[in-house]
């Protein structure tokens, strides 16, 4: 069974003395908004941490399988689609409309992150695409940080192909190690971080799309087990301490004395995201923020240098927020 109801989510981690997200266009250094200095972590790099949680806990397995792995030809799992329900492959990757809508239908009951974030399966033998009804914002400091660029020095050395052949045995390479002088077997390096970071991700689940793709309340469970616990599954030198320090969802139940006119309420939604997800204090006391973040120390440099607060009292009608505590979603 999927959702009956609309979702919005703020999601809190933080960063330190690491890089949370690296721009390949400038050099790996930390994703920020030249303008202002904020910190970015793409959405795509969220999604990826999820996938990698969900299938290391479910053994990547169906119906927990995981479609977009690293290093892996993406049409291989689709020509297996058509293979299942559809006996062989299409004919030059034709498929037709029926043909296509049954392996969409399959890749849907077998992959997760099919049925959670969609794919684009029209690639090879076609099986159409998928919109998923999870979808994140770009993740965005909630200060300004500061991007460092540190020299290292590497006690090793990786010789270049004018120094020594790429085919070269070990023999060679022992010979070759000899010769050179001590302080030439040394190189320097670099490492891009920040001191620290604390970023805010604004997500969303549509019901409506979860009743194309069957999204239902087991991977809903599994998503937010994933958000909380996924980057004590991702360590590396390169991101430093990463952490989940807050996650908070707004869930849309409606308020009509008629049960299916509820429902219809629960699945369109009671309040527009930006209502609930805006975590700074308006001007207006009609538009004070439901989650405030304040920051008491300058500069920020750990998660207790921020304050956190909730206000159920100020929450639309039909809504309810929910947050997560020792290992659950608990309602506040």
């Amino acid at each position: 069974m999927a959702i009956d109801n609309r979702y919005e989510f703020l999601f809190l981690f933080d960063c330190e003395n690491g890089n949370p997200n690296g721009d390949p266009d400038a050099g790996n250094a930390p994703r920020i908004d030249p303008e202002d200095m904020h910190g970015l972590v793409s959405d795509v790099a969220l999604k990826r941490r999820v996938r990698n949680y969900v299938q290391i806990a479910r053994g990547n397995q169906a119906p927990h399988a995981i479609f977009v792995e690293h290093s892996t030809n993406l049409n291989k799992p689709i020509a297996l689609a058509h293979e299942t329900v559809n006996g062989s492959v299409p004919k030059d990757g034709k498929a037709t409309k029926r043909q296509a809508g049954e392996a969409r239908r399959w890749m849907c009951q077998s992959f997760y992150d099919v049925r959670t974030f969609g794919a684009v399966m029209s690639t090879g033998a076609n099986a159409g695409q998928v919109r998923g009804p999870v979808q994140f914002s770009f993740a965005r400091s909630i200060h300004p940080v500061l991007p460092m660029d540190i020299g290292i020095t590497r006690m090793a050395k990786t010789p270049t192909t004018k120094e020594i052949k790429s085919d070269a045995s070990y023999q060679e390479h022992a010979e070759w190690e000899s010769k050179q002088p001590e302080d030439e077997l040394r190189t320097m390096g670099r490492k891009n971080l920040i001191p620290y970071g604390l970023y805010a991700a604004k997500g969303f689940i549509s019901a409506n799309l979860a009743q194309e793709t069957g999204f239902g309340e087991e991977d809903l469970a599994l998503f937010w087990e994933a958000l909380a616990n996924m980057y004590d599954h991702d360590r590396s030198a390169s991101k430093g301490m990463m952490s989940c320090r807050g996650l908070y969802v707004f869930k849309h139940v409606g308020t009509d004395s008629n049960e299916e006119q509820r429902r219809r309420q629960a699945m369109l939604g009671c309040a527009p995201a930006h209502r609930l997800l805006d975590y700074t204090r308006g001007a207006d006391d009609k538009e004070q923020a439901i989650i405030e973040i304040h920051k008491l120390e300058t500069p920020p440099r750990t998660f207790g240098h921020y304050q956190v607060s909730m206000f159920p009292e100020r929450l639309p009608a039909g809504i309810e927020l929910w947050s997560w505590v020792d290992g659950g979603l608990r309602r506040i």
